[in-house]
């Protein structure tokens, strides 16, 4: 008796296989220019509406197009660690808001609307909630000025420092991972502004706890996208969200580092 056709497979499981491979994604071309269209991928073996060789192209095409306001916005947050360190940030208060405000608005606008809405459809949503943050810190870091910043000895100051500085690392450390700068997640993209932010509210003397909400989503989203397209450098963003959670519900609404928390044993010397 001869095999059926399809080599003893199935029909329906063949068809299945036919739709997975008819709608994988395409990966965007050097010009960054298309899509990546996965109807029916609930009935894929596909975790997300594009795979890893097109989020990767997405990133060198971000990284050649818009590399002069990278470098510009690490510079400027290499400064801002700089102050927070030496503990003159509290002179600076505004400044820093400011600069948080124009990371959360440069990762909706050019990222998740010029670059990551062509493979992602959910982009436009994650634009959105990125707007959201950025007007969060106009009105509480430059208009009422609630997010303000002074010396202090609790732990949350080292676990601050510690994220502002892996953020500040992590350009390189996706680069090594990937073996390429420009097919590779740098700065001024989503994740390492989720981190950089966690370290920087985590310095705060006084914030709101409506500034933590989108950032800890976040997290969560950034962290479950890293498992399944393997950037590694994105495991910290749970780490950040966890202690920026932990951090927020210390205190109802005004938060401090100052306030009863289980790091205050641990103090800073």
């Amino acid at each position: 008796m001869s095999p059926p056709p399809g080599g003893g497979i199935p029909a329906r499981r063949r068809s299945l296989a036919e739709t997975c491979a008819k709608n994988r994604p395409r990966p965007l071309p050097a010009s960054g220019i298309g899509t990546a269209d996965v109807p029916g991928r609930s009935k894929c073996a596909v975790r997300l509406p594009f795979t890893r060789e097109a989020f990767f192209d997405l990133l060198a095409a971000y990284n050649t197009s818009l590399w002069p306001a990278v470098i510009a916005l690490w510079m400027a947050s290499a400064l801002a660690w700089a102050w927070l360190v030496s503990s003159s940030g509290r002179s600076h208060d505004r400044w820093i808001g400011g600069l948080l405000a124009v990371h959360w608005a440069w990762s909706a606008i050019a990222y998740h609307a010029v670059f990551f809405t062509r493979i992602n459809p959910a982009a436009w949503l994650f634009t959105v909630f990125f707007l959201v943050q950025a007007a969060l810190f106009v009105w509480f870091g430059l208009i009422k000025r609630e997010l303000s910043f002074r010396s202090s000895r609790t732990a949350w100051i080292l676990v601050g420092r510690s994220l502002m500085l892996y953020a500040l690392l992590y350009p390189a450390i996706a680069a090594v991972e990937h073996g390429s700068v420009v097919r590779a997640p740098t700065f001024a993209v989503p994740c390492p502004t989720m981190i950089f932010t966690a370290g920087v509210l985590l310095l705060a003397s006084s914030t709101r706890r409506s500034l933590t909400i989108v950032p800890i989503i976040w997290s969560a989203i950034g962290g479950s996208a890293a498992f399944l397209l393997g950037v590694s450098a994105d495991y910290a963003l749970p780490v950040a969200g966890a202690a920026l959670a932990l951090f927020a519900f210390q205190k109802p609404n005004t938060l401090s580092p100052n306030a009863a928390s289980p790091l205050r044993s641990a103090a800073v010397r």
